[in-house]
């Protein structure tokens, strides 16, 4: 399946860390005891084989239509990329703020303009980035339906965002089953699997309930 290969290769490549005692700040300032890091797979063309081909096989299992594929800067433009190299399809990238200088653009690469975009993404914490990316592609004309990312965390706040944004999120795989997969391969024990679990629960109240601080 997939999403336990998937799993397994960011495993694998130690993109996934548990860190409880020094939590790692995400950009909505969510402070979490457990992280991953998919900037690592380009390093290991094995395992970034399979997420490529994760996202070839995802399109045509979900018949995802679209013309071009885009990347958001700078994490998603490698997936991007690659992909849209191997699908012999058209790429873009997308800036997180228009450049100061030139056409100030936010959409690199050629004309999204009455064409459908397909949006990669390596990780989706709350989707501000993605959605915002979203949102770029849409202001030059794009028609920005489906975003595709490596993983997700689940978290109730984003998966409603997308539904605002009227954008489908497919993911390869699941932080459930990574975490699954990790207890498999012995990566969590017991005390730290609670700990995660308490997280995903609740993210935004761990911190305190841990005593620490934004």
């Amino acid at each position: 399946m997939i999403d336990v290969e998937v799993a397994r290769a960011l495993l694998a490549i130690g993109a996934v860390g548990f860190t409880p005692e020094r939590p790692i700040t995400f950009k909505s300032g969510l402070l979490s005891p457990v992280y991953i890091d998919n900037r690592k797979l380009i390093f290991w063309p094995e395992h970034w084989h399979t997420i490529i081909e994760g996202f070839r096989q995802l399109i045509e299992e979900q018949q995802i239509p679209y013309e071009v594929i885009a990347g958001i800067e700078t994490a998603g433009v490698p997936h991007s990329s690659a992909l849209a190299y191997l699908l012999h399809k058209p790429s873009v990238f997308v800036r997180k703020q228009p450049k100061e200088h030139g056409t100030k653009s936010r959409v690199e690469g050629g004309d999204v303009s009455n064409r459908r975009v397909l949006l990669i993404e390596d990780l989706v914490t709350t989707g501000g980035s993605s959605l915002a990316g979203a949102e770029g592609l849409r202001e030059m004309g794009a028609v920005v339906q489906d975003c595709l990312a490596i993983t997700s965390y689940g978290f109730t706040m984003s998966q409603e965002s997308f539904k605002i944004m009227d954008i489908r999120l497919h993911t390869l795989t699941s932080f459930h089953t990574i975490v699954q997969e990790a207890v498999k391969m012995d990566l969590f024990n017991a005390t730290q699997l609670a700990l995660i679990e308490d997280w995903l629960k609740d993210p935004h109240r761990w911190a305190e309930s841990q005593g620490l601080q934004a």
